[in-house]
């Protein structure tokens, strides 16, 4: 319990003082100092998602009786067959978030066919193939100029651009993205790894 403690601990100041606190149904004037956030990154924000997140994956596929529904971490789909059944689905899990202290990003939480993708985790799935989002290979391609300036000013090594753009790459294979990767490393000479 210690242990749980400290990690939990460890998400203090993860929200900018100037966020508004949110405030839900029964809350008292001391709602404003509840602790907010969770320590994303350390290996346990995923299980402590699972534990707290477990109550509404039994509300959806109990109560909603939704057949189709995926949950990684804090993104989740659900899919219908037809869209009053989606929007009331959603209508459900907003209120029972709102029990677990939680919000859902409404511009995010959309109802839309699944033939004009779906974006899920860095990603826009479709039902025959994955593109990588847009703004992921932006990313890549500035971290990888600053990496490629830090080596030019001696301050970063090449194993370390090395080892950034294999883990890109093992990132982006898992999508339709040969032609990205072509064009953002065609230019990128790097010595062989002693």
């Amino acid at each position: 319990m210690w242990l749980a403690d400290q990690t939990l601990a460890s998400g203090a100041g993860v929200h900018d003082e100037d966020d508004a606190p949110r405030y839900f149904p029964g809350d008292d004037l001391f709602a404003a100092a509840r602790p907010r956030g969770l320590p994303i990154g350390n290996l346990t924000s995923q299980f402590w998602a699972n534990v707290y997140l477990n109550p509404l994956d039994q509300m959806i596929k109990r109560e909603l009786k939704c057949r189709g529904y995926v949950r990684y971490v804090d993104d989740l789909l659900l899919f219908g067959s037809d869209k009053p059944t989606l929007h009331r689905w959603k209508k459900a899990i907003i209120a029972f978030a709102a029990i677990l202290r939680l919000t859902l990003h409404e511009r995010e939480s959309v109802v839309f066919p699944v033939s004009t993708g779906i974006s899920f985790l860095g990603w826009r799935v479709y039902p025959d193939h994955r593109r990588l989002k847009r703004r992921n290979g932006v990313a890549f391609q500035r971290r990888l100029a600053r990496l490629l300036e830090g080596v030019a000013a001696g301050r970063v090594e090449w194993d370390q651009v090395h080892a950034s753009i294999n883990g890109w790459i093992a990132h982006a294979a898992h999508g339709d993205t040969w032609g990205l990767r072509r064009a953002l490393l065609s230019s990128v000479v790097l010595p062989r790894p002693s």
